[in-house]
């Protein structure tokens, strides 16, 4: 449990690493490996079968319906088995005192569960290699939404800041200009275009939190823009609130939905059903919201 001092409530921008209900166990006298139990070594093609999920730190695997699954175990002080499935795949956490084969049954009883959020995982993995963006002359990214096509323009500064949005036109993208060389590595690029970025994000959130704190009867002091890599915002009760500049690749809309979550833990510093009733009187759409944040892929950077 975080400490009561810190006050602090946070938005993850995709789901945590899952876990389902626990499945107790009654003490059982330990008992060694079975042979074999130990993994064999993993082969490329096993590990990159869709119908293979391998735990980069596995130790032990099974057949889970017509899916292989090498899962991480390892033993600690707790009552239950636990199982967690994140971004590396299955991790089993179990008692001292549970022999080996309760703990393969008890991953055979949630292999349902294992496998729907296994699949899901890489599914979502997937999506986020597609939209990894590859940084050069061209490449197209979104911005609130909308696509962008990065043009190098080394010839102008634009005022200094270095780069500059083309007026819209409704028949093709829009065109985001960087004084950045021709010859200009990927890093180059990708670093001017997010310096850019972080200016509008900046911009856009000042605006977004003045437009909904008034509505909501509350007041922000401090804006930080966040890097995090498991949450799109937080905020505290000395008003001061924080943001993922890397919102901007969405639409205004879901901007709106995470500043007025925001802004909305400023009244009530949980996730009750009166936080959620105040988060709906400014946003009354942001269920929809919410899952659009949780499914639709961020460009990989």
């Amino acid at each position: 449990m975080r400490s009561l001092l810190q006050f602090t409530l946070d938005l993850f921008d995709a789901p945590a690493a899952a876990e389902p209900p626990p499945v107790a166990r009654q003490p059982e006298a330990q008992t060694p490996p079975a042979p074999g139990s130990q993994l064999p070594p993993i082969s490329l093609s096993d590990a990159l079968s869709p119908a293979s999920f391998v735990h980069p730190r596995a130790s032990r695997e099974l057949m889970l319906g017509h899916a292989r699954v090498a899962y991480e175990f390892t033993r600690g002080k707790r009552r239950t088995i636990g199982f967690v499935v994140g971004a590396d795949g299955l991790s089993v956490r179990a008692p001292r005192w549970v022999a080996l084969r309760d703990v393969d049954a008890a991953v055979l009883e949630k292999s349902d569960w294992i496998l729907r959020k296994l699949a899901e995982t890489q599914q979502r993995h997937e999506r986020l290699e597609a939209a990894r963006i590859e940084w050069k002359d061209g490449v197209t990214f979104p911005f609130l939404g909308q696509d962008v096509t990065v043009q190098l323009d080394p010839h102008h500064a634009f005022d200094g800041i270095g780069a500059v949005l083309d007026a819209a036109d409704e028949d093709k993208p829009r065109v985001l200009r960087l004084a950045v060389a021709n010859n200009a590595t990927p890093a180059q690029i990708r670093d001017a275009a997010q310096a850019w970025l972080m200016r509008q994000a900046r911009r856009i959130f000042i605006e977004r939190l003045d437009h909904f704190a008034p509505r909501l009867g509350v007041k922000w002091n401090k804006l930080s823009l966040s890097n995090a890599s498991t949450r799109w915002g937080s905020a505290s009760v000395d008003g001061a609130i924080r943001l993922h500049w890397r919102l901007v690749h969405f639409r205004m809309s879901v901007i709106d939905y995470v500043v007025a979550h925001e802004l909305s833990h400023l009244r009530v510093m949980d996730h009750s059903a009166r936080f959620w009733e105040t988060v709906e009187s400014v946003v009354p759409d942001y269920e929809v919201l919410r899952r659009q944040l949780k499914d639709e892929p961020v460009p990989r950077w």
